[in-house]
């Protein structure tokens, strides 16, 4: 039997299982939606994506942006042309082929997304004391697994919790 009760398929979870899942994602989500509502007079949501895979992966051209972000090299180039109107993106010319670019962050870029990183560990702190150690404990290695299990790297911030790859 399962933790609540439904006996466990080894075809799949169970739905318990599912609305658990669902129930702890709504909380992510929430605190997720918190920290860029905090800086969400400076970026848009795509805008946003654009800073934070930059943060996570370091320099990229716009292909990997637009396929990042799902979109055409197009609307790509024109988010990433707003970010460095900004001042949030650096671009700079490939040597070797001035069709190739590459997107850093600059330090205010750096510092937005810092921002909002510290709202959300600020958030999930203030959950994870209200665990017991045991509780911690669990939480943390089901998460683990659970963010394995979709594809996210061990060393990403968790970032990526609200805008999973394509």
């Amino acid at each position: 039997m399962g933790r609540h009760g439904v006996r466990q398929s080894i075809d799949g979870p169970s739905a318990d299982d599912v609305d658990a899942v669902l129930r702890a994602s709504r909380a992510l989500v929430g605190i997720a939606a918190a920290s860029i509502a905090e800086i969400s007079e400076v970026v848009t949501v795509p805008q946003l994506r654009v800073l934070v895979m930059i943060d996570t992966h370091g320099p990229l051209n716009l292909a990997s942006v637009a396929d990042g972000l799902d979109i055409s090299a197009s609307n790509a180039s024109r988010i990433c042309d707003r970010l460095i109107k900004a001042g949030f993106l650096h671009r700079q010319d490939s040597a070797a082929d001035r069709r190739n670019i590459s997107l850093s962050l600059t330090t205010e870029g750096r510092q937005l997304v810092r921002k909002m990183n510290r709202h959300r560990r600020r958030s999930i702190t203030r959950v994870l004391r209200a665990m017991s150690a045991t509780e911690r404990d669990s939480v943390i290695t089901a998460l683990d697994a659970f963010a394995a299990a979709a594809g996210e790297p061990a060393d990403d911030a968790g970032l990526r919790l609200v805008w999973p790859p394509a």
